[in-house]
């Protein structure tokens, strides 16, 4: 690790330990992505986005977006292994619009499953989110590719739950791509309600790291800014909780 990458991290995770959270800039998550070499394959994952399947549960309340959907687990000793397809769970006390059932959504395709793009993001997750809970033995992990769609009729909520957390230990949205889209600001807030922070993700690889124990986050609505075009917002979602802790 140069020095350069070593000092962007120890700011990182200095500031989440701060803060609970971290904005990252395109140029910033490439450089950690791309210690070794390039994300050759970048150009294939972002396009695997035109290829999600419906997320059925959220229309029946009137909403859509696309996703896929897969769960990996890492060790302490740097393994990554993709699990066996199963449902994605969140209990009513972390989302208001979609507790306590189990989901399942199409999964993710293997060789998506199986890029460089994702091994890497998945490995610094595990690398810099291990780095600041040493005591962790192991994480399970979970992937989502989502596509929120504007509408001429119609606005896309990348959260439709509100403010809101996730139930596990950390988070990072990644953007994937963006068009045709005003909004889509990411509030960052504490417990209490207060907003400790915003910022909007435009460019690919921009990033958000957050402490999802400490802070809670939303997304504003995203509108089309031609309605006459297509309009879409492609994020990545990684979020990892302790093998050794009940899900939340």
């Amino acid at each position: 690790m140069t020095s350069g990458v070593t000092d962007t991290v120890r700011d990182l995770e200095s500031g989440l330990q701060h803060d609970g959270f971290r904005f990252l800039e395109a140029d910033t998550m490439r450089g950690l992505l791309e210690r070794d070499r390039p994300l050759a394959d970048w150009p294939a994952f972002a396009d695997s986005w035109n290829d999600l399947g419906p997320d059925t549960y959220l229309a029946r309340h009137g909403r859509d977006r696309k996703r896929r959907y897969a769960v990996y687990s890492a060790d302490a000793e740097g393994g990554l292994r993709r699990e066996k397809h199963q449902p994605h769970y969140q209990s009513l006390d972390y989302n208001v619009l979609q507790g306590d059932i189990e989901r399942w959504f199409e999964p993710i395709l293997p060789e998506v499953g199986d890029s460089d793009s994702l091994l890497r993001i998945l490995g610094f997750c595990r690398d810099f989110y291990g780095a600041l809970a040493p005591a962790v033995s192991g994480w399970h992990i979970e992937v989502h590719q989502f596509r929120i769609e504007a509408r001429v009729d119609q606005s896309g909520e990348p959260t439709p739950e509100g403010v809101h957390r996730d139930g596990v230990d950390y988070v990072l949205v990644l953007l994937v791509d963006r068009q045709n889209i005003l909004s889509g600001t990411t509030s960052i807030h504490a417990g209490d309600g207060r907003e400790l922070g915003s910022f909007t993700l435009t460019a690919p690889l921009d990033a958000a790291l957050v402490d999802d124990s400490r802070v809670f986050h939303g997304v504003t609505a995203v509108t089309a800014q031609d309605p006459s075009l297509p309009s879409h917002r492609d994020v990545l979602v990684v979020t990892l909780r302790a093998k050794d802790s009940a899900a939340r």
